[in-house]
Formats: C-alpha cells, structure tokens, sequence
C-alpha cells in the first residue's frame, strides 16, 4: 500500500467544501437549491450558459443596450422645453435643485425638434435616422438617478448599485436564460477605442460564476484577428487543437476535483472551450462583409453603423445580451461646445442605430428584442459656468443632471408610439411617473419574463439580487 504524503492540497476548504462538512450538509443543500436552477449541480456548473426558462413567458428574448456614455442631453434630443427657449438667458425659477458644478442662466436648445410618425413624437435633429422608428419606441421622460457623477452612475446602471462590485444586467440576463449559441459568447460588450469609464466593471459578473462576465470587443477594428484576440490559432489545424484541448481539458478536470469543483476554476476552464468553438462562429458573425451591400449602406460608413449590423448579426446566432458603448471615456459629457459635439456624436450613431431598429424590424425580430438606449444621467438646462479645471470656459455647454433624464426603449414587448412620464416645464428634475434605474431593471427583467424579486444569487450569505431591495415593474410602458 502506498503512503500518502500530506499537502497543503488536504486543508484547503473552499466554500463549497466548508458548507458541506458543517452544520450536517445543511449549508450543501441550500446550496444546491440555487444552483440547479440553473442547470448546475451542488458541485459544479454542468452546463451554466445552457438556455433556461425564466418565471413566466416573457415577451423578450435578447437585449440591446445602447448607451451614450457621458451623458445625453435629454433636453436637446428626446425632451423638448418650449418654455426653455421663451427663457433663455434669463434666470430660472428653480431653487431647490442643486447642480455639480455651477451654472446660471436658461439654455435653449441649438437643435430643431420635428414630431415623426402616426404618434407625432418630436425627436430633435441629434436623431432622423432613430426618428424614423418612434412608433415601435417608449419614450421615458421621467428617468432619475441618485448622484451627478459619472463613475457611480455607470455602476447604477450597468450594475444596479453604485458603491460596491455587482453582477452587471447582461451577467444577470445570461444567469438567468442562458444562451441560445453555445459556440458563442451570451453577453458581449462592444466599445469603439478603449473603455468606457470604470473599465470591465460595467459588464462584470460581480459573484456570480466568471461565465458571466460579458466578452468585450474594440469595434474600432475590422480584422477579425484585431477584433477578438487569439481568434485564429496559427499553429495547428483543427484536429489537433481538439486533442490537445481534450488532453488539457483531462488534466484540468482533475485538478477540478481535488478542489471541490470550485465554480471559479471551473469557469476558467469553459472559457477554454468556448475560445475553441468561437473559432468559426465568431468568424462568420463578424464579418460584415458577407452583407448585401444595400444593406452595409443602410448601415452607413464608420465604426457605429458596422458595430449595429455586428449587433444584428450575432442576435440572428443566438447571442442573448449586447452592449453597445459611444466609445471610451464619456464622449457625450458636453461641459462646452453642445451644439458641436452633441452634433457630431449624433451623426456617428445615428444612422447605425435607426437601421438596427429598422433591420430587426422588417427580419420579424425587434418584437422579441428588447432595444434600451440612454446614458448614465441627463444634462441641465441651464448653461454651466466656468470653473477652473472643470471645463473651457466657453459658457455654451451643460452639467450633469441626475434629478431628470430620458430614456427609450422599443420592441420586446414595450409600448410603442408612446411618452412615459415627464420633467418639469424646463426640464430640471422628472415631475410625473417619476421611474428610477431599479424600476427601469425590474421592467427589463419583467419583459423577459423575470419576477426581479426572485431571480437571485446567494452570496455572503444573503440572497442578492439586480435591484437590490427597490424597484417597481413599470406596467405602463409594457404593450
């Protein structure tokens, strides 16, 4: 008989492992009880991205989250103020109403407002190409959030809280359907240049099984090689890849074992599959070439128009959730200069995005895709003064403005051709159906058929969930 020489290997508890041997294998029970749900054992994920059935029938089944980091000025796109331009440059009856930085006079709008469709919804002239489609789209006027700051807005959400590492909306969509294209991520994340503020955290899958964390992509690229690094493996054919990831993926497996199966190594090691099959699938959905040209031209020229038909392509292979950044930093954090750079941030997206709405539209799928779009905040309505370090000193831009923002959804299952609550006369603070970010989630959630009470994951103990403990199913915007 041999003799066993002891490790450190033989003291190691995991959590997993310390549930099971204490408390009788209470703890182990409680355990299993959240993870089979979603298609896992008590010991280990079999298959965690394998689809799943929400609550009840939802009414979508893959999101689209477009968002304009920095902060788009609803009162220059989607919130017209008449009463903005009767005052400009006067002072503002608001007194109650602090704003970050300082600001003074009334601020008019530089851009037109046109009403488009049988709905007659004004949009500015940031959007013709998106106004196309306000039929099929919810404009919440009524959004608000909790601090004019940039880095905790992100967190709020992306994330569903601003303080401390959470689970992004993408993690928690994908733990909760899983995804229909095992050959491909479920949840990806698309930012033109670099990342948006507060980096990989605004897709992260916080402690939640590392499957989850959304896979960015830097659209700023066109080679597929620049796209998703390691795509192509130039050194072995697909054969031999396979037996050498069937070796690895043997060893691995032990290696599993003798550590309780914990869910963290385990997610490192499906992340090695899932590089093997992107191979061919990531391939074949990013390439826009294989688009019809007319189609590439409703799209239109640059990084914005091809990451929306990327969108629709990975959304046609089964992708569950996608995000769609600006670009890095917080491009629409127009302190100076809106008119100029609000103008020239539209261009770039507009025509993308009016026929991403459009394409799914007329392939049948935008009722069953959920397309949500704003940024982190709103922006004043009121011009921001100078202030060293803060901004140019131009006087022609605006602050942050948490109190009362906009945001627009469509298809999957919303209300179309329809205005959802509102701000005041000038656009300040949301005065009418006030909605918060957690009520914009528990609504996201409720589309694809969640109870956001009760899609949750236990951690430290408590059962955690996207809206922490707030959040209100707004049933007005639902069709």
């Amino acid at each position: 008989m041999g003799h066993h020489q002891t490790t450190i290997d033989d003291f190691v508890l995991n959590r997993r492992d310390f549930l099971k041997r204490t408390g009788m294998g209470f703890g182990a029970v409680g355990l299993a009880s959240t993870v089979l749900g979603s298609g896992s054992d008590a010991y280990g994920a079999i298959n965690p991205t394998a689809p799943k059935a929400p609550h009840f029938e939802g009414k979508a089944k893959r999101v689209v989250h477009i968002f304009h980091n920095g902060g788009l000025s609803h009162v220059d796109s989607f919130d017209p103020k008449p009463a903005l331009t009767k005052n400009h440059g006067n002072d503002l009856p608001m007194t109650d109403l602090r704003t970050e930085r300082p600001t003074g006079a009334a601020f008019k709008s530089p851009f037109t407002f046109k009403e488009y469709g049988e709905s007659g919804i004004p949009v500015s002239s940031l959007f013709p190409h998106i106004a196309e489609s306000v039929d099929d789209m919810c404009i919440v006027r009524s959004m608000y959030a909790d601090v004019p700051n940039h880095e905790p807005s992100l967190l709020l959400m992306n994330c569903g809280f601003a303080r401390q590492i959470r689970p992004s909306v993408g993690a928690w969509v994908t733990y909760g359907l899983g995804t229909e294209n095992q050959n491909l991520p479920g949840f990806i994340s698309m930012c033109p240049k670099g990342y948006p503020i507060q980096e990989s955290q605004n897709w992260q899958a916080g402690f939640l099984p590392g499957v989850y964390q959304g896979t960015y992509v830097d659209t700023q690229h066109t080679e597929i090689e620049k796209l998703i690094a390691h795509i192509e493996n130039k050194y072995q054919n697909t054969p031999s890849q396979r037996a050498q990831l069937d070796l690895l993926s043997e060893l691995n497996h032990r290696h599993l074992q003798a550590r309780n199966n914990d869910s963290e190594l385990e997610s490192r090691l499906q992340s090695f599959e899932l590089a093997y099959r992107m191979q061919m699938d990531a391939t074949d959905a990013f390439d826009v070439s294989r688009e019809p040209e007319y189609i590439r031209a409703m799209y239109g020229p640059g990084i914005h128009g091809r990451q929306c038909l990327i969108t629709r392509r990975l959304l046609e292979r089964g992708v569950r959730f996608i995000q769609l950044w600006h670009g890095a930093g917080q491009p629409w954090d127009s302190h100076d200069d809106i008119e100029k750079r609000h103008g020239a941030l539209g261009k770039e997206c507009d025509q993308g995005i009016g026929a991403l709405l459009k394409d799914l539209k007329q392939r049948g799928m935008l009722e069953d895709t959920l397309v949500v779009c704003s940024g982190e905040f709103g922006r004043t309505p009121t011009v921001e003064l100078p202030k060293p370090g803060s901004n140019a000193g131009k006087i022609n831009g605006r602050d942050h403005n948490h109190y009362g923002f906009t945001c627009w959804m469509a298809g999957g299952g919303v209300k179309g051709g329809h205005i959802h609550g509102a701000t005041d006369e000038f656009g300040y603070q949301a005065v009418e159906k006030r909605g918060h970010v957690h009520d914009r989630h528990a609504s996201m959630l409720h589309l694809l058929g969640f109870d956001h009470e009760k899609l949750t994951y236990l951690n430290a103990g408590r059962d955690y969930r996207l809206t922490d403990v707030e959040g209100n199913v707004v049933h007005d915007i639902i069709a």
